[in-house]
């Protein structure tokens, strides 16, 4: 009984990896048949991986429907070390976690007006990373959002930011400068920690944020 039990939790732990609802154009997705949108999700088999410039549509057509996309879930490109560029519509809300965790490939992305969040580990480890764009509809920036960014050497942080979470910008050695709007009012711990070429952190009048490079 327990090598029958043993045996099914990693056939339901394969089945996770690679489950998805539909396919369309090389990008894999899951429905919300009620209220017709999608999400990107993640799919691992036979070692299957997105690579160089992707281009997520606005919308995608199922069985006759139309699907409107509004967020790339948790993972979903997770260790794509192929992957070169997104470009990202502005149908998009959010970012999930680890949603470009690993892409050691990519070197810059344009965050669309319409997201609001980025989630944990949404770029952790993309040590390519050079340049990115936060627009000012992005209210927080998730926990260890862009850890181990060596090569991020400068980002804006937009006004409608209020929190930048536990580690945000840990071991981005490349940054030397960064301005938090006076918007912010949690900053979290360690957030610049081991930022070894950070030589300034100006804080906007107003603010009452500290300066967490310990």
């Amino acid at each position: 009984m327990k090598k029958l039990f043993l045996l099914f939790s990693l056939l339901l732990g394969v089945l996770s990896v690679w489950a998805y609802d539909v396919e369309v154009n090389g990008i894999f997705y899951n429905l919300d048949k009620e209220n017709k949108t999608a999400s990107v999700t993640y799919y691992t088999y036979n070692n299957y991986s997105y690579k160089g410039a992707v281009v997520i549509p606005e919308t995608i057509s199922v069985d006759g429907k139309a699907y409107t996309v509004t967020s790339l879930g948790n993972k979903c490109f997770y260790d794509c070390e192929d992957l070169t560029s997104i470009t990202i519509p502005n149908s998009v809300t959010s970012l999930g976690d680890m949603c470009f965790r690993d892409c050691t490939s990519l070197t810059s992305i344009t965050i669309p007006i319409s997201v609001n969040s980025l989630g944990e580990d949404c770029f952790y480890g993309c040590e390519g990373l050079t340049s990115i764009t936060i627009p000012n509809s992005v209210n927080s920036l998730g926990d260890r959002c862009f850890y181990g960014c060596e090569g991020l050497t400068s980002i804006t942080l937009p006004n409608s930011i209020t929190s930048l979470g536990y580690e945000c910008f840990y071991e981005c050695s490349g940054l030397t400068s960064i301005t938090i709007p006076n918007s912010v009012t949690s900053l979290g711990g360690t957030c610049f920690a081991f930022c070894d070429g950070l030589e300034s952190i100006v804080v906007e009048s107003g603010n009452t944020v500290y300066d967490s490079r310990e």
